[in-house]
């Protein structure tokens, strides 16, 4: 009896020792590795948060090494305990869970009587393509919905890597086609269909919407509300990417992972590709008009800025990532006779977010074309700051005011 107590009182202490190792580490690698400059929104409310998900894919490693789970299903797991609070019936909102063309969708249908048809909202999550959930945008989705007295249609798209690019534009673009023809069924008016999505489902938005408006079998979307978008993985040295380079949540690098994971490349080449060495010369002298530094407006170089020339091209590290130029992965790169058939555009950009300028650029593509663009910029605001916008004590004000912002564009469409 006293040998195994002494044995319970060893590994209580060694597990008390691992567990403060691991806060150690995890504390250390946030101060030794991020920047949180001056002015972001709540910056120890964005810390915690930035442990938290660190502790997460540590312990994840820790497991996928001891043969017990992948890091990958872990963190997607406690990622989505972390933000999936779904909550109880609400008595406002109808909420089913259907399949639209075998894929998963969550309905939000307003229970009050409309005297004509509603608006539809259709919208894709973010996650870098690689996580999200129904429930981890449960939250947002009920608020939107109720905010608009909209149907609005979450979906359920296919992840990566186990399904690589396109297979998430694949399902977003079949479940829009889908609730367009439909949507009558739901009460909604098939003329008033928004898509949306924040992040990776930014990006999925642009890129279906390029392809509806080409087609004359489906009725065209009346909006697209971009909230953060990624819509191209040309150019990582944007002053966006250099001066929010180790702002959480999405560092520089980690950007680039996901892109490269989306499209199935080759991540023993991330610095190649950091440094532009997919992009053969001719193609960079051809998007330069849309992505050089002079698209840029002055106020956000102020922060820090070095113009780079990338001169250097690897056929190598091109031909492992040729998807990237597809205009369904990068819509920035679509013809101006697509983009001028866009319907009117919300864009939210977040002040220290790599991101940001990839919403500035294409916001001024759209504009150039004679697209009609609402642009909301938090100038406080870190990527994925909507997921905290009513995240009990780990909320965030700006978070809110981004998703009323949202919600009163779509009222006013």
């Amino acid at each position: 009896m006293g040998f195994a107590m002494a044995l319970a009182a060893i590994f209580l202490i060694v597990f008390i020792a691992l567990f403060f190792l691991l806060v150690a580490g995890v504390i250390y690698f946030e101060f030794a590795n991020s920047d949180i400059p001056a002015g972001v929104a709540d910056p120890v409310k964005l810390r915690i948060i930035h442990c938290i998900m660190i502790s997460i894919a540590m312990v994840g490693k820790i497991l996928q090494n001891c043969l017990i789970c992948s890091q990958l299903g872990f963190t997607r797991l406690l990622r989505d305990r972390l933000m999936a609070r779904r909550g109880p019936e609400d008595p406002k909102l109808l909420i089913k869970d259907l399949s639209f063309e075998e894929v998963l969708v969550r309905v939000y249908q307003p229970r009050a009587q409309s005297s004509g048809g509603r608006r539809g909202v259709m919208f894709f999550h973010g996650g870098g393509w690689m996580f999200g959930s129904l429930d981890s945008y449960d939250v947002l989705c009920r608020f939107i919905s109720k905010g608009t007295e909209s149907v609005v249609i979450s979906v359920k798209y296919r992840l990566a890597p186990e399904h690589r690019y396109p297979a998430a534009f694949d399902d977003c673009l079949s479940t829009t086609i889908h609730f367009l023809k439909t949507a009558e069924e739901y009460g909604v008016d098939p003329s008033s269909v928004i898509i949306s999505g924040d992040s990776a489902g930014g990006n999925l938005t642009a890129a279906v919407c390029q392809a509806l408006v080409v087609r004359r079998d489906v009725p065209q979307p009346l909006a697209q509300v971009l909230i953060y978008p990624a819509v191209q993985a040309l150019d990582f040295h944007l002053p966006s990417y250099t001066q929010n380079s180790a702002v959480p949540i999405l560092y520089r690098e980690r950007a680039a992972f996901y892109m490269i994971n989306y499209v199935g490349g080759d991540m023993q080449m991330m610095e190649e590709v950091l440094d532009g060495d997919h992009v053969p010369v001719e193609l960079k002298m051809q998007f330069r008009k849309w992505l050089g530094p002079d698209n840029i407006p002055a106020e956000f170089k102020v922060r820090g800025h070095q113009p780079r020339v990338m001169t250097s091209h690897s056929e190598d590290v091109y031909e492992a990532h040729k998807e990237v130029f597809q205009t369904h992965f990068s819509p920035l790169l679509a013809e101006d006779s697509v983009i001028r058939l866009l319907p009117k555009t919300y864009i939210l950009t977040c002040e220290f977010d790599v991101l940001r300028d990839d919403g500035i650029l294409y916001k001024k593509r759209l504009e150039d074309n004679g697209v009609p663009v609402t642009w909301f910029h938090l100038k406080d605001g870190f990527h994925g700051i909507i997921n905290f916008f009513d995240n009990g004590k780990l909320s965030f004000e700006s978070g809110k005011l981004a998703v009323e912002n949202v919600v009163n564009f779509i009222n006013n469409v």
